[in-house]
């Protein structure tokens, strides 16, 4: 991964597009970039079709490498020039996508595929047309071969495979179109206290909304009236019914199984959930691996090394035999060395793998950390929100202060953190509500990333802090016995003024119930799991001791993750970082694989590599068993697409004539589209089970 943190505003990114533009992700879809030229499978249907008409007078009239067929008509001097019309005809207007592909390559220095096929079909449409000549007007004493039933069958095989490749991404790549479906085209807008129905592109923020039963909710936003269960199961990948009452939020595209509620639109189509994994999942479709920049230099290798042997292979010929025979031979050796099952081999796999993550709640927002998964040797998680629930729940508090009670206390902490959605807090103000005490109004609240949060009070600066913020400052604890505290397995939240501790708040979490297996899960692939976290150590150990982790980092700040992640680093290990995006995003940056858990609709996390919406350390080994089985195809398919080039490169050059056997172009053409199509069909057989 960069080590640069990534800038991503998706709100802004999305900004001039509404859900009634989503679908034109389909349109984009349509087309296929070969050196800079893009094609739209629509033209190239239709040249395909109309390329193949006009192929079938040649097939009747033009002999097969010299040889007439037995359902040919008899050739007449007009033949030759009538095939010489349509097959001028056919090299245009059918060559025409790899003309614009090999100008596109060669004006960026990339010869690759393109250049390959525009070269092919061109010398054979140059030596076809000097053939006519000098059999027609030059009257050749030696007949001379052309090669129109070859030039054109290759060019209907070439069109066919970029369609057969274009086709196949699309319907890799429709888990966006999908998507774009899931919202409803109306919504009942509450207007003048009544719902009147409007279409989706109408809504805008602060709307509200009725969601009826077995209704899609039409936007993002957050539940004011009302309650019910939510199917979010094509969004999230969770099948269970999500219960959903005031103050939840829901998703744009989920489906409300039962009663009526009200919503408050927080995000429309230009910045809600669905907008956010459309522009992720293209983005990722879209962006170059390092797997697929191989590609393409092995394509560009291939090149050279193809006009290479064609030129070695021509010369040789033509000392051999003669000009026709070694001209056939350099045309089917750059046929045959054409990459376009190489070209193929990584796109198919990764468009087919980003829709199946997509479909599972795992978003792909740089596929570079796909190929890296095979590498890693430890796997860093935080322990709140990613190993455990981040639900605390308030088992203790405590005044060690004669001046102030155990109620003064919590009511004191309440005030200070009434205005924060920390995890901590919520469970601070939880308790203060169930003891019904009220929080103190408290003035000019800042916080302090991994040291706490001070405020006024009544003219007096009151902080919260951590343990570790009390044993760095060396604040006096003699007033409580702090060891005995700490190894209760609660996280302590310390109230203290200036350098005095005035009371405390105990709290526990719980660990997630699939927490356990995924420890189990990397330790049987022998990755190492490490546990990082601000707590104390005495917590974090009794956490660690129950899920099997043997290495912990207690009592850090977030500059102190990303420092403990180097010194993996510099260990010569790759390094895997689960955590909130938010406190952890400076290691989930520096992190070789930074992985995002537990984002719910806030997807747009510029520091991670990986999103996985559910907030389930079942995710990350989806997401590690997905990678691993993505390389491996992705390994499968540059072997097919090399592979096939390295065995029949020499053939097509003639290494076999003196047993008598040469690949002609026709033939050669034919095992290449071959070799694409099983490069296509492995990559559909990639599979999440």
């Amino acid at each position: 991964m960069n080590n640069q943190m990534k800038d991503m505003d998706m709100s802004e990114d999305m900004s001039d597009m509404d859900m009634g533009d989503m679908n034109m992700n389909g349109h984009n879809m349509d087309m296929m970039n070969h050196g800079g030229h893009m094609m739209h499978m629509g033209n190239l249907k239709r040249k395909f079709w109309v390329s193949l008409i006009l192929t079938i007078p040649i097939i009747f009239m033009s002999p097969m490498m010299g040889v007439s067929l037995p359902f040919q008509i008899m050739i007449h001097p007009w033949t030759d020039y009538i095939v010489a019309i349509i097959g001028t005809i056919t090299f245009i207007y059918g060559g025409q996508p790899f003309f614009s592909g090999a100008r596109g390559e060669l004006a960026s220095k990339k010869p690759a595929m393109m250049t390959l096929i525009a070269m092919g079909i061109t010398v054979a449409f140059v030596y076809s047309i000097y053939a006519v000549l000098a059999n027609q007007v030059f009257n050749s004493s030696t007949h001379v071969m052309d090669f129109f039933w070859e030039l054109a069958t290759l060019i209907d095989i070439m069109l066919l495979g970029h369609w057969i490749e274009m086709d196949t991404v699309m319907n890799a790549g429709s888990a966006v179109d999908k998507l774009a479906k899931l919202l409803p085209s109306k919504a009942h807008k509450i207007i003048d206290d009544q719902p009147k129905d409007v279409n989706i592109s109408e809504l805008n923020i602060d709307d509200i909304v009725e969601v009826r039963a077995g209704e899609k909710i039409p936007a993002d936003g957050i539940v004011i009236n009302g309650s019910s269960s939510v199917n979010e199961s094509m969004l999230t990948g969770e099948a269970a019914l999500v219960t959903k009452k005031v103050d939840d939020t829901v998703i744009g595209g989920s489906v409300n199984s039962e009663g009526t509620f009200e919503v408050k639109i927080t995000g429309t189509g230009k910045s809600g959930y669905l907008a956010q994994v459309m522009e992720l999942v293209q983005n990722a479709q879209d962006s170059k691996s390092s797997k697929e920049n191989m590609a393409d230099r092995v394509a560009g290798l291939l090149f050279y090394a193809a006009l290479t042997v064609a030129i070695v292979a021509f010369i040789s010929w033509l000392l051999i035999d003669n000009l026709a025979i070694a001209l056939s031979i350099a045309v089917t050796v750059l046929v045959i060395a054409c990459p376009h099952a190489l070209g193929l081999a990584i796109p198919l796999v990764v468009a087919r793998s980003t829709a199946i993550a997509a479909s599972h709640g795992l978003l792909i927002q740089h596929r570079e950390a796909m190929e890296t998964v095979n590498q890693i040797k430890y796997v860093l998680m935080d322990k709140t929100g990613t190993l455990t629930e981040g639900n605390f729940k308030v088992h203790q508090f405590k005044s060690v202060n004669d001046n102030l009670t155990d109620d003064q206390v919590l009511g004191l902490m309440a005030g200070l953190e009434n205005s924060s959605s920390h995890p901590l807090a919520v469970g601070i103000l939880q308790a203060a509500k169930d003891a019904q005490i009220t929080p103190a109004d408290a003035q000019d609240v800042s916080q302090q990333t991994g040291v706490g949060i001070s405020g006024s009070i009544d003219g007096t600066t009151y902080s919260i802090v951590s343990a570790g913020y009390i044993e760095k400052q060396q604040i006096d604890t003699q007033k409580l016995d702090l060891s005995n505290l700490l190894s209760s397995g609660d996280s302590i939240s310390f109230l203290i003024n200036g350098n005095e501790i005035l009371g405390y708040v105990g709290q526990g979490d719980t660990i997630k119930p699939s927490a356990e297996k995924l420890i189990k899960d990397l330790k049987n692939q022998n990755i190492i799991p490490v546990m990082l976290t601000g707590d104390n150590q005495q917590s974090a150990t009794i956490v660690a001791d129950h899920l099997g982790i043997n290495e912990v980092h207690a009592q850090l700040l977030p500059e102190d993750k990303e420092q403990i992640i180097r010194k993996y680093q510099d260990t010569g290990a790759k390094v895997m970082m689960v955590g909130d995006g938010v406190n952890d995003a400076p290691s989930l940056a520096r992190a070789d694989i930074g992985v995002a858990i537990g984002s719910g609709t806030q997807v747009a996390i510029s520091s991670a590599d990986i999103i996985l919406v559910k907030s389930d350390p079942a995710s990350i080994t989806e997401f590690i068993d997905l990678a691993k089985k993505t390389t491996r195809k992705m390994t499968q398919n540059l072997w097919w697409g090399a592979g096939y080039n390295i065995i029949t490169i020499p053939l097509a050059a003639g290494v076999l004539a003196p047993i008598g056997f040469v690949l002609n172009p026709v033939v050669g053409a034919v095992v290449m589209s071959l070799s694409t199509v099983i490069v296509a069909l492995n990559a559909m057989t990639l599979r999440n089970d």
